[in-house]
Order: structure tokens, then sequence, then C-alpha cells
């Protein structure tokens, strides 16, 4: 059974190579926002005959496709995550490069008010905190 991302490029009419499906359900099983460089690590550990590049366009064709979101962490790397079903945010911890999803009705209701004192009616968003942690006494 086709996972998801898979689904979504058979859906919209893509021509699935058995390598663009492996690269599919890497980032479908990806728990975390891995970078070209790992996604071909991973893919690479399934299909060694997976080279770099081919990751490099399958990546750009899945973006392109609305498929998954691009995400700059400022690590100088562009990391990768499945298009998500619901909204989230990211925290990003500086020291350590850990990115955690969260979710905020408030920061939400925010943005939305602002959006609309400004005049505005807010069709899409992104919000990446950077930090690091607080120091323990």
């Amino acid at each position: 059974m086709p996972d998801r991302i898979e689904k979504l490029c058979i859906d919209m009419g893509m021509r699935m190579t058995e390598q663009r499906r492996v690269i599919a359900r890497v980032l479908s099983q990806a728990h975390d926002h891995p970078d070209v460089e790992e996604l071909h690590r991973r893919a690479h550990a399934v299909d060694p005959h997976i080279s770099i590049a081919t990751v490099y366009r399958t990546v750009r064709l899945f973006e392109e496709a609305g498929i998954i979101t691009r995400h700059d962490f400022r690590d100088g790397r562009a990391r990768y995550e499945e298009q998500p079903e619901v909204h989230h945010d990211h925290l990003i911890d500086m020291k350590t490069g850990k990115v955690v999803e969260f979710v905020d009705d408030e920061i939400e209701a925010l943005q939305e008010a602002i959006a609309k004192k400004l005049g505005y009616r807010l069709v899409d968003h992104r919000l990446e905190l950077f930090g690091v942690p607080l120091e323990e006494n």
C-alpha cells in the first residue's frame, strides 16, 4: 500500500519511478526535518543505486508540487518535511539544532488579529522561533 506522499504523487498524475517511491517513503517515515544529504543517506540504505542528484531532483519536484515543505532553520541546510495536514510552528534549539513542533491557539488568533487590524485576511504564514535552553539554577 502506498504511503501518504506516494499516494499524493500518484493522485497528481506524477510518474513514480522506483527511486521516487523510495524517496517518498523515506520522507513519509521521517519524524525529523532531514536535509537532502540525510534523505540520500536513508534512501541509499534502501536502494544503493539512488544518487544524490536524484534526491535533489525529486525533492525539488515534490516541493514544487506542494507535497513537501522546505525550511531554513539557519543552519545552512534546507530541511524538508511532508506538507503538514495540520498547521504547526517550529522552535529551533540554536545549540543542538533540535526542531520542536508546536501549536498555540493564542499565537494563531493573534496573527489573525494583526492581519485584520492591518486590513488583511491571513491566507498563510510561517512562524519559526530560535532559542537556547534556559539556564537551570
